[in-house]
């Protein structure tokens, strides 16, 4: 008997390299690394680099259980969640946290209130090379090569440079959080900058471009079909253009159906918004409110509003952190709150 094999034209997705999935790695954790040294002094470099090496770039079984990105271990002054995990002994407990930005925002915490860290914030932000052999000798790591392994991430990668962003020795690119958001303490120590713009150039720019910069014609926002109304359009004519209904026009937008004709420029999504955000956390801009925040994110309202406690009536502060994926444990500072 012959046997033939017959070749079939199969269209296979190429998994990410190791270089891609650790670049994708920085550009979620970037502006949070740029935020953290500003608010602590911990270097934007050594964070990215031990949130690569701990978590194999987001990718290990501790960070998916945990959130911990940093692999802190309980120690015995831990109240919150935890997790236990194989590590140098057998089913050691870890710290487990509510998202990834409080393994962050704890991490500079811990380091900078431990005695035996404190001869590090005396090196420059940018001594990522002392950082990296003084934490391996204050007893972070147990692995011999820690030094080298962290090193090697910030120089092929270029981490240092986010370090001379965040001390204002470099110039900051477009994606960064505007300095009115990264330099004030009070705001920074929220902890929480986010969002890495798609690079697709079918979607829309995210909130680090101003809102009238959108592309003309049909582009995508989360996944979803959305267009920019110029001012005096009118939903009805958008919905014929389009070949919608203007019912579903009001409903994916949260319009009221009397509201035809548009007294400002906006977006308009020709389909119904996700429930989840692309990325985890936003912080609010100047002049922003919830519907105006689902809108330029492609978030139902319902949905942002539920994940953040909070009611219609309800404006967040400037610099606030607003969750987009899950819910948190209390309501953002709301504008004019004491």
């Amino acid at each position: 008997m012959i046997y033939f094999l017959v070749a079939r034209n199969t269209y296979a997705q190429v998994p990410p390299t190791r270089a891609e999935i650790i670049a994708q790695y920085i550009e979620t954790y970037r502006e949070v690394a740029i935020a953290e040294m500003q608010r602590t002094g911990v270097p934007a470099s050594i964070k990215l680099a031990q949130g690569i090496l701990e978590t194999e770039a987001g990718k290990s079984d501790l960070v998916r259980r945990s959130n911990n990105h940093f692999g802190i271990k309980c120690k015995s002054n831990w109240t919150g969640d935890k997790v236990y995990h194989d590590d140098d002994a057998k089913g050691e407990c870890f710290r487990a946290y509510p998202s990834a930005i409080d393994s962050w925002r704890d991490h500079s915490d811990y380091l900078k209130s431990a005695p035996w860290y404190a001869s590090l914030f005396k090196l420059d932000g940018d001594d990522y090379k002392g950082w990296a052999y003084g934490l391996k000798a204050a007893g972070y790591a147990t692995n011999p090569k820690y030094p080298q392994l962290l090193i090697k991430y910030i120089e092929d990668f270029n981490l240092n440079d986010y370090s001379l962003i965040a001390m204002g020795k470099k110039r900051a690119p477009d994606w960064a959080p505007s300095k009115n958001i990264i330099s004030s303490p009070s705001q920074v120590a929220k902890g929480n900058v986010i969002v890495a713009a798609s690079t697709k150039e079918t979607s829309a720019p995210n909130h680090v471009v101003k809102k009238k910069n959108y592309p003309a014609g049909v582009f995508k926002i989360n996944e979803t079909k959305v267009i920019y109304a110029a001012e005096g359009s009118s939903i009805k004519n958008i919905a014929e253009a389009n070949g919608i209904s203007a019912a579903y026009l009001y409903e994916f937008n949260e319009l009221r159906d009397d509201e035809d004709i548009l007294k400002a420029g906006k977006l308009v999504y020709l389909q119904r918004k996700r429930t989840v955000g692309e990325n985890e956390f936003y912080i609010v801009e100047e002049e922003e409110d919830m519907y105006e925040i689902s809108q330029r994110l492609g978030i139902r309202l319902e949905s942002i509003l539920q994940y953040n406690q909070m009611t219609m009536n309800m404006k967040p502060a400037i610099g606030e952190t607003i969750y987009l994926q899950k819910g948190r444990s209390s309501k953002p500072k709301l504008l004019n709150s004491k």
